[in-house]
């Protein structure tokens, strides 16, 4: 596996050009959100981000260009079990019923008007969403409910059916997934982004495209005079015979709830990671008897080491790798490890981690040859996730392997950032940027 994820780092790259300048299976989505930010937006905006299991509603004060945002609130909430397994409209009535709440917590701007004036609300989600036009979104697949008659269905409309209902003067204009959310945020601050990545328990890639090197999109244009379009490459689904996949990666798949779906995010999302690691060092310990003659129970149940742990044993520091061990022990029950075995699992948690983020590493390389950028210009990417934020050498892997794949000429043409607000905060600043004659 060591040498698979030095060597891919190319392979990976020319097979995601290819995928993004002719037609492939990787089914890559407009995004219709009618214009970006351009940072001199002003105003309270409110937002929501629907997630899994609870969704996420935000509203922020956006001061405009040089000036800081304030009166910024969050609040998560779960989704009670009896609204998961329901319909599509009980979900938005239960989302409804709790904006309300909220907006009465933090109301909007006191004017005369305001109370009378419709206001707009940012909608992101963190799982596909496929968009035929401007009011109207379709789920292409829940990835965590099991309302499946949201499919083909014009969700918007439901949901702008739901708050006015209500009693709550919003309107939904768009609905995006998340990771166009976060290039929105990332466009407030800085008009040089040309593309947003997700790295957390998903993983996805969105970007800024002209308007004519579009063909898929048959509808109208928007009426923006950006002349941009924004892809969601839902590049979780990309499959192709250079990606470095393993027998582990192979049984992974297989034993899923997706067989032969999101293999690209099967290998770099924080899903996956500690549970690759796992399934490694479970062969390890069948045939090298690697933690003792028996192997431990818990070491063979699936998704028992989460990618969290996985980081903490990789960047323990410690001469006796401690961190490691108390993983080992928390995790799996494996109370005898040695010094030496900690180390070969940190190695492992290292391999691991090294082939994920040189993936999406040359993802992001993929991406911005395909805009024809390299060489000429300086482009911005903003990344968004714990994966990226909060695992360190996980972080400078990917950093390391953009630049490797550059070369020296062309490394600071490149720059990745971590995105600002934090998750879900893109529905806010779509919010703002969004204008009803657009649609």
């Amino acid at each position: 596996m060591r040498k698979e994820a030095v060597v891919l780092a190319t392979v990976t790259t020319v097979a995601v050009v290819a995928v993004l300048e002719e037609t492939s299976t990787l089914n890559m989505l407009v995004s219709y959100a009618a214009s970006l930010p351009k940072g001199d937006e002003k105003g309270l905006y409110y937002g929501l981000n629907l997630r899994g299991t609870n969704f996420l509603i935000l509203c922020a004060r956006l001061g405009g260009r040089n000036e800081p945002i304030s009166d910024l609130y969050r609040k998560e909430i779960s989704i009670p079990p009896n609204v998961l397994s329901g319909t599509s409209q009980e979900l938005f009535d239960y989302i409804a019923v709790e904006l309300a709440k909220f907006v009465s917590e933090h109301p909007p701007d006191d004017t005369l008007d305001a109370p009378e004036r419709e206001k707009k609300l940012g909608f992101t989600v963190s799982y596909p969403v496929d968009q035929a036009a401007a009011s109207s979104g379709s789920a292409i697949k829940w990835k965590s409910f099991s309302a499946n008659d949201t499919v083909e269905k014009a969700l918007i409309n439901d949901i702008n059916r739901a708050l006015e209902k209500h009693g709550l003067k919003f309107r939904v204009f768009s609905l995006v997934d998340d990771t166009v959310g976060n290039l929105a945020g990332g466009r407030y601050y800085n008009n040089g982004i040309v593309a947003s990545v997700t790295l957390a328990m998903g993983s996805n890639a969105a970007y800024v495209e002209p308007n004519e090197a579009v063909p898929k999109w048959q509808g109208p244009m928007p009426s923006s005079n950006s002349g941009e379009l924004v892809i969601n490459t839902e590049w979780g689904n990309f499959n192709c015979s250079n990606l470095p996949v393993t027998e582990f990666d192979s049984s992974l798949d297989s034993e899923s709830s997706n067989p032969g779906c999101r293999i690209f995010e099967k290998l770099t999302s924080a899903m996956y990671l500690g549970e690759i690691v796992r399934r490694v060092l479970l062969k390890m310990a069948q045939e090298t008897a690697l933690f003792g003659d028996v192997v431990p129970p818990k070491l063979a149940t699936p998704y028992q080491l989460r990618s969290p742990d996985m980081a903490a044993m990789h960047q323990d520091t410690s001469e006796d790798h401690g961190v490691v061990g108390e993983k080992l022990k928390e995790n799996l029950g494996i109370t005898n490890s040695t010094p030496m075995v900690r180390e070969v699992v940190a190695e492992v948690c290292d391999i691991v981690a090294e082939r994920g983020a040189r993936l999406a590493g040359a993802g992001i390389v993929g991406i911005i040859k395909k805009l024809g950028r390299i060489e000429s210009r300086k482009s911005v990417v903003t990344v968004e996730g714990g994966l990226y934020e909060h695992y360190r050498v996980f972080r400078n892997y990917l950093h390391s392997s953009v630049w490797e794949m550059l070369g020296s000429d062309h490394s600071d043409n490149v720059v990745i950032e971590h995105s600002h607000g934090g998750s879900g905060a893109g529905a806010v600043f779509l919010a703002a940027c969004q204008n009803t004659k657009s649609f």
